[in-house]
């Protein structure tokens, strides 16, 4: 084929593109905050839900031609080279290049977060958002290029396991990690109930990794537990373990039960919490804080921004609080901590929070390939950027080894010495 050819072909495949991106392209938001992250395994339902809508353009039929800026030559001086010169070049199909090259485009932009998927990685993909599969019970993501543990969820195998918020995942069935985009590294966490995984964890602190052997389940964790706590129960310990559909029903349940003995004192804990909804997460949020006020803002490449704000009827506003987080808090939880201490000045204890804060759309082709792409960061009320950094807790207390052995709990003792002091 001459360089010529190449172009023409270039060109109509770039008038193909514009047409599907304006047409035939869906365009699935996912409403979730933090999409970066995967989690490995719900039954109880993966929190998830897509939005398709189809694009409108009056010039579908015969969309504008745009020139590239770009010499693509090179493209196609390093194809020629690999179709001519590699041993192996037959057993790889032009469809698999191709999809090589695309995967080299998402690569290029240093985002853990921005993937493409193949026809099979993306039915896959839609399955998970949308169904139920057995897994381990922890949410996985990339923190400093490497694949890292965000939080193992409750009374799951992966709690039971001791895996721990910021667990460097080094090898997953002996197979090394390193530069394994999220998904993949779900997909082979992931398998059916009553079989094994072998992950090599590195863990900040211990000096040699160490492998951990995880059974795979079908994964039921809970979405909310309240216990009254203190001399005569006072003080509402009010447990999140995920802002899933369920949540806001369930707490307004619990609110209506407590209506005629409310608490002192409230201690909202979102540790190991990986999130879940946006709109869960400011619905929550009015429960807390002034109708009204802004909960989290949505900023966009373009630098547009969508603002959220608190819409509720704020009958715990007048309840001192005290609002625990530690490295397994991210995205939701940070939005709805952050909110809350921004506008009611409350306290938060515990270690600093994940820092997950990007929202994900995830765009199906034409062939049945899609591309997840990161559109925006969220800031918090104060406009301080979430992603990356995550909230600093007012009191600093770690969770030593020595007490889990013991089965105490300082942060949760730091927070009702705090709220006594308040109510």
């Amino acid at each position: 084929m001459s360089k010529v050819n190449k172009k023409i072909n270039l060109k109509i495949s770039k008038t193909a593109l514009k047409a599907l991106v304006f047409v035939l392209l869906t365009s699935i938001s996912l409403g979730i905050v933090g999409y970066g992250s995967y989690q490995l395994g719900f039954k109880e339902g993966l929190v998830r839900t897509k939005n398709i809508v189809i694009e409108n353009i009056s010039n579908a039929e015969e969309p504008e031609e745009t020139e590239l800026d770009t010499d693509f030559s090179i493209f196609w001086e390093a194809w020629d080279k690999l179709k001519s010169d590699h041993p192996d070049i037959d057993s790889l199909s032009d469809l698999d290049l191709i999809y090589g090259a695309i995967k080299g485009l998402t690569d290029s932009l240093g985002d853990p977060n921005t993937v493409f998927f193949t026809p099979e990685d993306s039915q896959k993909f839609n399955e998970d958002i949308n169904g139920s599969f057995s897994g381990i019970g922890a949410e996985i993501g990339i923190r400093d290029g490497f694949l890292v543990i965000v939080a193992p969820l409750k009374n799951t195998p992966a709690e039971r396991a001791g895996l721990q918020p910021e667990d460097k995942i080094i090898r997953i069935d002996g197979e090394y990690s390193a530069e394994m985009p999220v998904e993949q590294a779900a997909k082979k966490i992931r398998g059916e109930t009553g079989t094994t995984v072998i992950l090599t964890i590195g863990r900040q602190g211990v000096p040699e990794n160490f492998d951990v052997s995880i059974v795979r389940e079908d994964i039921e964790i809970p979405t909310l537990e309240i216990e009254r706590i203190g001399n005569g129960g006072e003080i509402a310990h009010v447990s999140i373990y995920s802002f899933n559909r369920q949540l806001p029903n369930l707490f307004s349940r619990e609110v209506l039960k407590s209506a005629f003995k409310k608490p002192e004192g409230i201690i909202l804990d979102l540790r190991n919490n990986p999130g879940g909804f946006l709109d869960v997460g400011v619905h929550m949020a009015g429960w807390f804080i002034e109708d009204g006020k802004l909960v989290v803002s949505e900023k966009f490449t373009s630098g547009s921004i969508k603002e959220f704000r608190a819409n509720g009827i704020d009958v715990l506003k007048g309840i001192p609080v005290v609002i625990l987080v530690n490295e397994g808090s991210a995205s939701a939880s940070e939005i709805l901590a952050g909110a809350i201490r921004f506008h009611r000045g409350v306290q938060l204890v515990g270690e600093t929070t994940f820092g997950k804060g990007t929202v994900q759309k995830l765009e199906d082709l034409s062939d049945g390939s899609s591309l997840k792409v990161t559109i925006a960061h969220w800031l918090l009320p104060d406009g301080s950027l979430i992603e990356g950094n995550g909230l600093v807790p007012n009191f600093v207390v770690p969770i030593t080894d020595e007490d889990v052995l013991n089965n105490t709990d300082p942060q949760l003792e730091k927070a009702i010495d705090i709220l006594r002091t308040e109510m």
